[in-house]
């Protein structure tokens, strides 16, 4: 009886833990630690730029024109910090070589020394100087050294309802020699600040969204190239200039065409190498970082880590090349970030370094700056790995082996395309939204990669790739299940022969057919009325509402009667879009929260949530654009919201309408 007992008991216990590992649900928190660098309340660290030095201690540039040399910031005692640099102006960028530090102000390259050792600095060398215009926009980062010991530098546009080169080689990559020699290499760049120069010494630049620039990217720069923003050709003129195109050459490509359909006409114009779709993957695509940390960070060698300012996270980039050009995929990596992540640099231990600004900059990191440095601990996440293009499909690798019966199901694959308008306008909405039919499924013998064969590949297009109800042999469930890859150039090769095994048939398969999975016009919204309702004679009261640099509306506090009939102007003129949603009392976070999450339907449906939280709202409007709405207020008294749910806006651009007796 008592052996019954136990038997019984012991097959409980092994059916229970059996139960408990079922589908494993990971977070980023399992894999990776997110450390803060305590900061003393006397020092405002708004990251520009971070270097690395060779005994450990780390140097941090501020947007308010000092450098601070950390002692111990790997949390290996109390962080100690000493001012070494002060005067300086705005610094977007540092690095440390030989013994001194390089770092770009907004109208200069700077060469900084301490010469007699006593730990502050005592020589300032101008390198060689930019020209400004006076222009609050015209950013400047870097230095980043290549492989040679030259220098780059990236100048931000000027914005004056759009962006514009108004100081010299503004919108430029441009070369820096030791001896101050400028070489401009590439122009089209509106606001570049992030770059890196990888270990084959070629150039990538991130790009924020904006006029001419239809979401976040990455581009591979080289001598003579354009990168789209039409800035930076009021000095192709100039006799050094590696390119002679001019804003006139784009006036027949203005015309909301997808941009590798523009790259047919204009040579010049070089296609991203990876797109992140905008609000999707991020809002403000920041810093790059190679990983050559020999796996100390984990199992993504070779790969690239991007930064997003506005979403206040970390997000992980693949490259291939595919008939001499670069292009590859992105994925989420980290979220949670303090601030807004402006700059990423490798630890000596292979950890990464991010520092945050959000002073004027808004993010979904609450703090107005911080440091924090990200350690893998050692343990392996269940992820996309990789994506490669195949003549006929996608190959995806994974970070440990598949559940073999959920590798082969097609119901757990989905593949989309999509692109963006090339236009002078602020942004773009997606484009030419289809879900692609998969045909056919090959895995692998190791369940670490499988095959996706598609009916048709679309050059110049974003894939999105996502996976369902995917689990590894050790049951744990996928990280991170969704992937964009922008295929520039189809491979090639002989199209796949498959088995019948192979074969996706007809039933399995029909969720892929190839039809459109969303019009693209803006939706419009009950809760939108953009014409005075037939019934009115007037409006009872009329509020204007206009916005201020720093992610701002210009009036924060209105006050109408409650049932009252009221018209809302909305003025944007600012040089971001924007839009203004009414909320129920207390409710703008939450409005906010479900506006990042509505994916590539966000734009179609003005960032608009649907939740009964919304009470009003205006459309998604482009700079220097205006819309009014018209409502009756709520009859119940009490201090209703205004709000941009735009992703990342809604944390600071924010006010109050008081609706009272």
């Amino acid at each position: 009886m008592l052996n019954k007992i136990y038997i019984c008991t012991l097959l409980l216990l092994l059916t229970v833990s059996t139960f408990a590992q079922k589908n494993v649900v990971q977070s980023e928190k399992d894999f990776y630690a997110l450390k803060t660098v305590a900061i003393p309340d006397n020092v405002k660290l708004e990251v520009g730029g971070i270097a690395v030095m060779p005994d450990g201690r780390i140097a941090a540039s501020t947007r308010r024109g000092e450098i601070w040399i950390i002692q111990n910031a790997y949390g290996n005692g109390q962080p100690h910090f000493t001012r070494f640099a002060s005067g300086l102006h705005e610094v977007l960028g540092l690095a440390y070589r030989d013994g001194a530090f390089y770092c770009t102000q907004r109208g200069e390259l700077t060469k900084i020394e301490d010469k007699n050792n006593d730990g502050i600095a005592d020589s300032y060398t101008p390198i060689t100087l930019f020209e400004l215009s006076g222009n609050y926009h015209e950013y400047a980062y870097g230095p980043v050294f290549d492989k040679n010991g030259d220098m780059y530098v990236t100048l931000n546009v000027a914005w004056v309802g759009y962006g514009d080169g108004l100081g010299k080689w503004h919108g430029w990559l441009i070369k820096v020699k030791p001896d101050g020699t400028q070489e401009p290499i590439a122009t089209g760049l509106r606001s570049p600040a992030g770059f890196n120069v990888n270990s084959n010494n070629d150039v990538f630049y991130a790009e924020n969204q904006g006029d001419w620039v239809g979401s976040g990217r990455v581009t591979h720069l080289e001598k003579g190239d354009f990168a789209g923003n039409a800035g930076g050709l009021n000095w192709t003129k100039e006799p050094n200039s590696p390119l002679k195109l001019t804003k006139e050459d784009l006036k027949e490509v203005d015309n909301g065409q997808p941009m590798h359909e523009a790259a047919k006409k204009i040579k010049e114009l070089k296609l991203p190498a990876v797109w992140f779709p905008h609000t999707v993957m991020g809002i403000s695509t920041a810093d790059i970082i190679e990983d050559q940390t020999n796996g100390a960070f984990g199992p993504f060698g070779g790969q690239y880590f991007v930064a997003d300012q506005g979403h206040s996270k970390i997000m992980r980039m693949s490259l291939e090349k595919v008939n001499g050009k670069y292009q590859g995929a992105c994925y989420p990596f980290y979220e949670g970030f303090a601030s807004g992540l402006v700059r990423l640099r490798w630890g000596l231990d292979g950890s990464i370094f991010g520092g945050m600004t959000s002073r004027g900059w808004a993010s979904t990191g609450k703090a107005e700056y911080a440091l924090q440095r990200l350690v893998w601990n050692g343990e392996l996440p269940f992820e996309m790995k990789d994506i490669h293009a195949m003549s006929d499909g996608f190959e995806v690798e994974f970070t440990t082996p598949v559940n073999s019966s959920k590798l082969k199901d097609p119901k757990n694959f989905t593949v989309n395309s999509f692109t963006y308008k090339y236009q002078h306008q602020y942004g773009s909405p997606i484009t030419n939204n289809r879900t692609r039919k998969i045909i056919g499924m090959i895995p692998s013998a190791d369940g670490r990669k499988v095959k996706l064969v598609l009916d048709s590949l679309i050059p110049g297009y974003i894939h999105e790739i996502r996976v369902a109800n995917l689990e590894s042999t050790e049951q744990k469930s996928l990280l991170h299940d969704f992937a964009y890859y922008t295929l520039n150039e189809i491979p090639a090769g002989e199209k796949t022969v498959l088995t019948e095994g192979e074969k996706v048939n007809a039933h399995a398969g029909m969720h892929h057919d190839m039809k459109k999975t969303a019009p693209t016009k803006p939706v419009v919204s009950k809760k939108r009325q953009t014409t005075m309702p037939a019934d009115w004679t007037q409006p009872e009261k009329i509020l204007k509402l206009g916005t201020k640099p720093g992610l701002k509306y210009d009036v924060s506090n209105f006050e109408v009667k409650a049932g009252s009939k009221v018209r809302l102007i909305f003025n944007n003129n600012d040089d971001m879009t924007h839009n203004v949603v009414i909320t129920a009392p207390g409710a703008a976070d939450e409005v906010g929260s479900l506006a990042l999450k509505m994916g590539l339907k966000g734009s179609e449906m003005n960032y608009v949530p649907s939740s009964n939280k919304v009470l009003f709202h205006t459309g998604l409007l482009q700079p220097e654009t205006s819309e009014s709405i018209y409502f009756v207020a709520p009859s119940t008294p009490g201090e209703y919201m205004f709000v941009c749910t735009f992703p990342g806006h809604a944390a600071v651009m924010r006010g109050i309408i008081k609706v009272v007796p």
